[in-house]
C-alpha cells in the first residue's frame, strides 16, 4: 500500500471509530492539504487555518509557558475544529457535530495523529531527499525595487489619467 492511500484509509478508519466526527484533514505545517475525509466544507481553506491555529495556539501555550501544545480546539454553535499536530510536518484536523463529546476523541485522535504524523514525516524525508536545493550566492545584489514617486510622469497616461487607488 501506497503512503497516499494509507493516509486515506487511517482518515477513513478514524471517522468509522469516532462517530462524532463529520469530517477529518490532514494537513502541512505549511497550510497544504495532504488528504482528506470531510463531509462538507473546503478541505483546503481549512487545512490552511489550521496551519494558522495550530501555530497560534503553539504561541499562547509558549507564551504562558504551558510546554508542548496538545490540540486546539474551536468550539462553536455548529460544532467543534479539533487540530492535532501530526510529526513534525502534519496537522490532523476533526469536524465534529454538534454536542459531540471532544473528551472521548482525544484519546483516538492523538493515536491517530501519531500514526499519521509518521507517514507525513516519512514522506518528506523522501521528497526531501530526491530533491536539490539550489545554493543561493550570497554575494549576489539583492533586487531593488522602484518608488513610485521615481516612476515617469507620464507613466499613468496610457489609462487617461487613471492611477491606482491611493496614488494622486
Amino acid at each position: 500500500m501506497d503512503a497516499d492511500a494509507a493516509i486515506r484509509a487511517e482518515l477513513y478508519r478514524l471517522r468509522r471509530r469516532l462517530p462524532d466526527l463529520s469530517g477529518a484533514v490532514l494537513g502541512g505545517v505549511d497550510g497544504l492539504m495532504v488528504a482528506c475525509d470531510l463531509t462538507a466544507g473546503d478541505p483546503h481553506h481549512l487545512a490552511a487555518l489550521s496551519a494558522a491555529t495550530l501555530g497560534l495556539g503553539h504561541r499562547f501555550a509558549q507564551s504562558a509557558g504551558h510546554g508542548a501544545l496538545h490540540e486546539s480546539v474551536v468550539r462553536s454553535a455548529g460544532g467543534c475544529v479539533i487540530t492535532y499536530p501530526a510529526g513534525a510536518y502534519g496537522l490532523l484536523t476533526l469536524v465534529t457535530y454538534p454536542d459531540s463529546n471532544v473528551e472521548r476523541i482525544h484519546p483516538e485522535a492523538r493515536a491517530a495523529a501519531q500514526r499519521l504524523g509518521t507517514m507525513v514525516d516519512s514522506m518528506r524525508h523522501a521528497t526531501t531527499m530526491t530533491t536539490t536545493i539550489p545554493t543561493v550566492d550570497p554575494t549576489a545584489p539583492l533586487a531593488v525595487r522602484t518608488p513610485m514617486a521615481t516612476l515617469p510622469a507620464d507613466l499613468w497616461a496610457e489609462t487617461g489619467g487613471l492611477r491606482p487607488p491611493g496614488l494622486h
